[in-house]
């Protein structure tokens, strides 16, 4: 039987989440969710590769009736009641300069909901990962910061990937001309992953997985203009690049390719180097999401959910229903000389495993520069601050939703649209972060978002 663990509201009327935390038979941590900010940017990286044994290659077939139709804004048209933000008030799309600690936003004071808490056979409370929901087994690595480590997804060939499948929480965002680039944070597995990667350069986004999730972050250089900015944070300490040596743990790749995309990174190396480098490793207060098995209600039923970043870059998630997984197909060949989008299964070379995620959630973030120099060059500073539109995506229904960033320092959270959080499944999510000005296109169950900036 379930115990049900509530949340409070502070006297402010800004909410926080007490429940979700590292319950531990002394104790339970406490999660907030504060105030928000931000700043951050991306690069480049991606590859196809012949798919595994237990899968088949998709048929290619185009995604709409029409392969060449007309694309609907996401934004809410006043010719649009169907859309489900219609009622709300979006976000501007661009800005020129940004504001690092926005308050404009707040909660509902309203809010208070029940977290599932599973009693262990021992009488005790279980532990359990604030960034996945699920009960832990061994709690060491809740001592230490997470990981954040930048893993290339371009050119093509730097598929697959190694330990996508052991992160807990994965975000991919445009970088620029056309190509994609994720940023897997690691909690659960910390210290078990011999080769992580590839390795790529950092961006400005960066910086707020950096804060939200207390983690460091492993990456391969930036452009000065970046890693000037890093180097000027009160928290540049958490940024780690690739140096010369075996502390930190970066390393060459068992692959016969050009060195740049050859690099990778020993998470089982990085407790003792952390130590030695008198890096600040200690143990972090990290608010979880809202999790659960039950499935919340939707009438919007999804089977797929196309991501459009580019010609270049382009790739959906697909629902399989006996498992309760998103099985994730890239792009196997560009657009640039051909008309027929086709995908092969993303896989993971490390631990020979498809690429799944229990969730999938689209992000709706404003892509700004922050100076015409920066446009002129596609240096992108996607804004996750602040709030925004989302998708929520599981258990092959799909959720309209408001991302929050209530706190610099935590995870977003993410909200139905009358402001209750959302549960997820219990196990990895993975974002897809497009711009708001994004297109969205509906074939049945099969939805497609067309990544644009303004």
């Amino acid at each position: 039987m379930y115990q049900f663990y509530y949340c409070g509201v502070l006297p402010e009327r800004i909410w926080y989440n007490r429940c979700m935390m590292i319950l531990t038979r002394r104790s339970s941590r406490l999660g907030y969710f504060f105030l928000s900010s931000a700043f951050l940017l991306i690069l480049s990286c991606s590859a196809p590769n012949p798919a595994p044994a237990s899968f088949t290659e998709p048929t290619v077939e185009s995604l709409l009736s029409n392969p060449f139709p007309t694309p609907t804004p996401f934004q809410p048209q006043q010719s649009s009641s169907d859309d489900p933000f219609a009622a709300l008030a979006t976000p501007e799309a661009v800005v020129a300069t940004f504001t690092p600690y926005p308050t404009k936003y707040v909660l509902p004071a309203d809010i208070s909901v029940p977290v599932d808490v599973v009693p262990s056979p021992n009488s005790g409370l279980i532990t359990y990962n604030p960034l996945t929901g699920l009960p832990v087994t061994d709690a060491t690595f809740l001592q230490y910061r997470p990981l954040a480590i930048k893993v290339g997804n371009s050119p093509d060939y730097v598929r697959p990937q190694s330990s996508l499948t052991l992160a807990d929480v994965v975000y991919e965002y445009y970088i620029e001309w056309g190509d994609t680039r994720f940023i897997a944070v690691y909690y659960s597995n910390l210290y078990k992953m011999e080769r992580v990667g590839p390795v790529r350069s950092g961006r400005y986004f960066d910086e707020h997985i950096a804060r939200m999730y207390h983690a460091f972050v492993m990456f391969k250089g930036a452009d000065p203009r970046e890693l000037d900015y890093f180097n000027s944070l009160d928290i540049s300490e958490q940024f780690v690049s690739v140096g010369i040596g075996n502390c930190p743990p970066y390393f060459y790749g068992p692959y016969k390719r050009d060195s740049y995309n050859n690099i990778f990174f020993n998470t089982t190396k990085w407790e003792a180097c952390a130590t030695k480098k008198g890096f600040d490793n200690s143990p972090q207060v990290i608010s979880g999401g809202f999790f659960s098995e039950e499935v919340p209600e939707s009438p919007l039923t999804v089977t797929r959910i196309y991501h459009y970043y580019s010609a270049y870059n382009y790739g959906y998630w697909e629902y399989d229903p006996i498992e309760r997984i998103y099985v994730r197909y890239q792009e196997a060949k560009d657009l640039v000389n051909r008309k027929v989008e086709t995908y092969l299964p993303l896989t993971d070379d490390y631990t020979k495993q498809p690429v799944t995620a229990e969730n999938v959630v689209t992000l709706f973030v404003p892509y700004i520069f922050t100076n015409q120099n920066q446009a002129e060059d596609e240096v992108y500073n996607p804004s996750l601050i602040d709030y925004g539109n989302a998708y929520v995506f599981r258990d092959g229904i799909a959720i309209p939703a408001r991302w929050n960033r209530t706190a610099i320092d935590q995870p977003i959270l993410l909200t139905n649209l009358d402001g209750s959080p959302i549960y997820l499944r219990p196990g990895q999510t993975f974002y897809q972060v497009v711009g708001v000005t994004s297109n969205f296109i509906q074939n049945g169950t099969e939805w497609r978002f067309e990544f644009a900036t303004p």
